[in-house]
């Protein structure tokens, strides 16, 4: 009896569901294929799996499909930029989008995106459409385009 109790609870745990972070969540949805290869690309899917929190405006793959294809096969070649890239769509900590203020947020990149929140939510030039998909080490908002540093 003790061991079908123990097999039990072991299947129990196996089955359990697994909080995932920002990475798994953004695979998981199935619309951010290149910027999960972006990520892998720079190095930095191992920080966006770490503790956190962050805030990720995350283009979806129509965004990136944007940029004309031999200018993204060149970001994706060159890591330094791709990095600095990424890390600018990257807020620390977790801002829900009931938390949003207009105004200058610094990004983990260094540099600042503007917020606005006229019309609807913007970062830089691209449109929030989707916020708040909550993971395990923060949270992230869909965005249409990809923003760049200045």
């Amino acid at each position: 009896m003790k061991k079908l109790i123990v097999s039990a609870a072991l299947a129990a745990t196996a089955f359990a569901v697994q909080a995932k972070d920002i990475v798994d969540t953004a695979v998981a949805a199935g619309s951010f294929k290149t910027l999960a290869t972006a990520l892998t690309a720079a190095g930095l899917v191992d920080t966006l799996k770490g503790k956190g929190p962050f805030t990720v405006f995350a283009p979806t793959d129509e965004a990136f499909a944007k940029i004309p294809k031999a200018q993204l096969d060149a970001l994706l070649a060159d890591k330094a930029k791709l990095t600095a890239v990424l890390t600018y769509h990257v807020v620390p900590g977790t801002v829900m989008a009931k938390d949003v203020k207009a105004g200058m947020v610094k990004t983990v990149q260094g540099s600042s995106i503007t917020v606005s929140t006229m019309g609807g939510v913007k970062v830089d030039t691209a449109n929030v459409v989707k916020t708040d998909i909550v993971a395990d080490n923060g949270v992230i908002h869909v965005i249409d385009s990809v923003i760049l540093p200045k």
